[in-house]
Order: C-alpha cells, then sequence, then structure tokens
C-alpha cells in the first residue's frame, strides 16, 4: 500500500513538472516575435506590449498556457504532499512495531 501511494505521488509529481515545461516552452514560444525586426526599426515600448498580445490570435493560446503552468504546479504540489504523507504514514508504522 506505502509503495503504491508513493509511486503514486511521484508519478503526479512527475507529470506536474512536464506539464510545467510544456506551458512554459509554449509561453516562451509565444513571446517570441513572429518576424525579426529590420534594421534600423526600435521593438515597441513594454507598455504596448500587452496591447499587442491583446490583438494578436495566440493571446488565447497563451492564455491557455498559463493556465496550464498554474495546473501543472497544482499538480506536481499534490505529487509532493502525497509522497510527504506516505512518508510520515511509513515513519508511523515503523515507530508502530517497533
Amino acid at each position: 500500500m506505502q509503495i503504491n501511494a508513493v509511486s503514486s505521488g511521484l508519478s503526479t509529481l512527475q507529470s506536474g513538472q512536464l506539464r510545467v515545461d510544456q506551458a512554459a516552452g509554449d509561453i516562451a514560444r509565444a513571446s517570441l516575435p513572429a518576424t525579426p525586426p529590420a534594421a534600423g526599426i526600435n521593438p515597441p515600448a513594454a507598455d504596448s506590449a500587452a496591447a499587442m498580445v491583446a490583438g494578436r490570435p495566440e493571446a488565447q493560446e497563451l492564455t491557455s498556457s498559463l493556465v496550464a503552468l498554474n495546473v501543472g504546479k497544482t499538480e506536481a504540489q499534490l505529487g509532493v504532499k502525497l509522497v510527504q504523507t506516505a512518508d510520515q504514514v511509513l515513519g508511523t508504522l515503523f515507530d508502530t512495531r517497533a
């Protein structure tokens, strides 16, 4: 039973990490310009960046990636809690039998 709980916790943690990695990669790709700026043209100011994202079709994909990032974080935290709880229960069982 304990091995299954630890295994499930580690699997959940790994799944969360993979989700965070994928979402972070998607967010990083979304922040890259579609085409390189031409020579002599200044990049847009930081305050207009939000307006540019809102008008792009990729804005919805960016929002989905941000949600996936938070889901992955929560999933990883859940996996850690599961492993910690299994460790505590296993420790209690050893203390009871000793």
